[in-house]
């Protein structure tokens, strides 16, 4: 019987034919996926013809085509719609793609012959010559100049690190998915607003407690609980499950496996010549260095604590009388006390105004304002789960530019989180390739499933990635899309954000869902006066993140302690007030430990925040909807993906480098 991952795929718009495609499809076609372009990279290597771009790098970037076919299948399978059989595959898909990749990223012939194209470097075209200068870094990276006895080391690594990461990130949602607080009473429900007890009563119908209201440790279950709920031992008891995810002792426990991981990656940077991983993984983005990222979170430090202390001695204030102290518990219920008291704002009755069918509409017609495209909504189409919706986007001239699909309910089967992703990537060599681009949250779903401002953002974020997809004209897989810097990939998204709460866009998809009326202007204002309200918190709890993540990833000893003892002088050589966590805590932090991208670049999101505050301000000086500013920016920053260094596509949409006073400024943060 034909194995449809290998097929042609007769389906609209060429999506995955979902219903048939089965978990014992992968293994096999994979190993054919990995046949293929072991023999493609074979005949690149025999070729008799001097080496050029065309028989070398461009045959090396097609070589790939059918095995980023497969594993785009599996992987976002595995990441949204994830089953027993699939968690099974991915234990063993991982390290045999690493050794896979290995195998190529380290041929000495392979890598001769692409390295034999500087010398006519000067006769390529702007993107050749990057694709040439980011392959020569990936076979570098992967070892292609050590002797023979390092490089096995390495590619051993290589397979011994992709099963750990694996294992982290399947600990992480096995352990997060197996807690639920049932809730009945009255006393345990206490304080807990209608819109919080709708999506908790359905959640609990959903995992069969029919009658009762549960509450998880995703963000969009555990935000809400922490916020309004008057029972303290409860709110104790949600927050201790959150923080200690991944470390409870079980068979889902990551303490171990991140000993592992940390000592394997620094053994692997001495390896290859670096003093830590951090210095690895920076020294291949815009960042350049630990010392550089550093200087960028100790500059907003000193003024996010400082509006912390502020903000920990209002909330003392105000729970004076019922608390002895302030706990980590206690810091989300007392602020939203402190923020409706001070804004007069009622959640239920803002969070009425974003249904998600309405906000997702606001935020496609702001691409539509800027970009000229449009989204139609597509009836009848192959999927793997009844919650995914499809959008055709077409350009201004009506061509077709991708597919956009959004996955938004958190279910048990999915990670945590929210994520862009492609089923397929556009490419251009030969011929043009759309893609397939999908968005993927994790939203509490209800009838009707309302948003609260942070969701909105996040909503508004994922669409900035997937329109970097979908835009992208990069003629090289390698380079399209986001497959740019990684302190780079943030700023797409995160200007998006800037759009969600601009009152002329409020007006004009925040409607009340049940009575169609736009949000009235004194509820913008109260949003507007309380956008700096609790940033000393959100700044802190994030760049203690950055920080934890560089304390693991710049140590130049192997580790064998504790990992609590670890996070506390973490915590401590930076003097993180006790009232806060670190935004993640070590073992569930899927950002730097569940793969390597975010590794020793968890501060990627405040660097980009410099970019996109910066751009931003390009839009209000000339209009948020200025044309001619969206189409340099569609041009430079979405259209190039990878094929230009980040930094000089940036000078070229703005005039000038990015001036990091923006983000203070965005953060609402002054000097203490």
């Amino acid at each position: 019987m034909t194995n449809p991952l290998l097929a042609d795929w007769q389906t609209p718009f060429a999506l995955p034919p979902f219903e048939a495609i089965h978990p014992d499809h992968f293994p096999p076609a994979f190993v054919a996926a990995f046949d293929a372009q072991t023999v493609a990279v074979r005949a690149i290597i025999e070729c008799q013809e001097e080496p050029g771009f065309a028989n070398t790098m461009a045959a090396l970037e097609l070589s790939g085509a059918l095995l980023r076919r497969v594993s785009g299948v599996f992987f976002n399978l595995a990441s949204a719609d994830t089953s027993a059989e699939l968690q099974a595959i991915e234990r063993d898909i991982g390290p045999r793609l690493a050794a896979h990749r290995g195998a190529i990223w380290t041929n000495p012939a392979l890598f001769t012959r692409v390295r034999a194209l500087q010398a006519g470097a000067a006769q390529l075209a702007d993107d050749e010559r990057q694709l040439l200068s980011e392959m020569l870094t990936r076979f570098r990276r992967a070892g292609a100049e050590l002797d023979a006895d390092k490089l096995a080391e390495v590619l051993r690594l290589d397979e011994e690190l992709a099963i750990l990461s694996t294992r982290f990130e399947q600990n992480v949602r096995q352990d997060a998915n197996s807690f639920e607080l049932v809730l009945e009473s009255a006393e345990e429900l206490a304080g807990l607003p209608e819109f919080v007890l709708a999506t908790a009563r359905a959640e609990a119908q959903r995992r069969g407690h029919s009658g009762k209201c549960v509450f998880t440790i995703s963000r969009s279950s555990i935000t809400p609980f922490l916020q309004y709920s008057a029972n303290r031992s409860l709110r104790q008891t949600l927050y201790t499950a959150y923080v200690n995810c991944g470390r409870n002792g079980n068979a889902f426990d990551n303490r171990e496996v991140i000993h592992e991981l940390v000592a394997l990656r620094l053994r692997r940077a001495r390896l290859l010549g670096y003093a830590c991983h951090a210095d690895y993984m920076l020294d291949d983005r815009m960042a350049g260095s630990s010392a550089a990222v550093r200087a960028l979170l100790d500059k907003v430090r000193a003024p996010a604590f400082a509006q912390l202390a502020r903000e920990a001695n209002d909330l003392r204030e105000l729970a004076a009388g019922e608390l002895d102290e302030l706990q980590p518990w206690d810091w989300w219920y007392y602020t939203e006390k402190l923020r409706a008291l001070r804004f007069a704002m009622d959640p239920a009755q803002i969070k009425a105004f974003f249904p998600i069918e309405q906000v997702r509409d606001g935020a496609f017609a702001v691409a539509e304002k800027l970009y000229g495209i449009s989204f139609r909504a597509v009836a009848d189409f192959p999927t793997y789960h009844e919650d995914i919706d499809a959008f055709e986007v077409l350009d201004q001239d009506g061509s077709h530019l991708g597919l956009f699909l959004t996955d938004y309910y958190q279910r048990p089967s999915k990670a945590t989180g929210a994520w862009m992703s492609e089923f397929r990537g556009a490419s251009n060599i030969g011929e043009m390739v759309r893609p397939l681009v999908i968005n993927c949250c994790n939203f509490s779903k209800g009838e009707p499933t309302l948003l609260d401002m942070d969701e909105v953002r996040t909503l508004f974020h994922e669409l900035g990635h997937g329109l970097h997809g979908l835009l992208t004209q990069a003629r090289f897989p390698s380079l399209a899309g986001t497959s740019v810097k990684q302190d780079f990939v943030e700023l797409p998204s995160q200007i998006m954000e800037h759009w969600a709460r601009e009152p002329e866009v409020l007006r004009s998809y925040a409607r009340h869902f049940e009575t169609g009326d736009p949000i009235p202007d004194t509820l913008i204002e109260k949003l507007h006066a309380s956008e700096s309200f609790n940033t000393g918190f959100a700044t802190s709890e994030y760049l203690a993140a950055c920080y934890l993540d560089l304390a693991w990833h710049e140590l130049k000893d192997s580790f064998t302690g504790d990992v609590e003892a670890f996070e506390t002088r973490a915590m401590a050589d930076i003097s993180l007030p006790p009232q806060i966590a670190p935004r993640y805590r070590s073992t569930y932090f899927r950002h730097i430990f569940d793969g390597e991208s975010y590794s020793a670049g968890y501060y990627v999101y405040i660097w980009a925040e410099v970019l996109d505050a910066d751009a931003y301000e390009a839009f209000r000086e000339r209009g948020i909807f200025d044309r001619s500013t969206a189409t340099a920016f569609r041009r430079h920053i979405l259209e190039p993906g990878g094929s230009a260094d980040p930094m000089s596509l940036y000078t070229a949409f703005r005039g000038r480098p990015p001036e990091e006073d923006a983000l203070l400024n965005n953060r609402g943060l002054r000097v203490a």
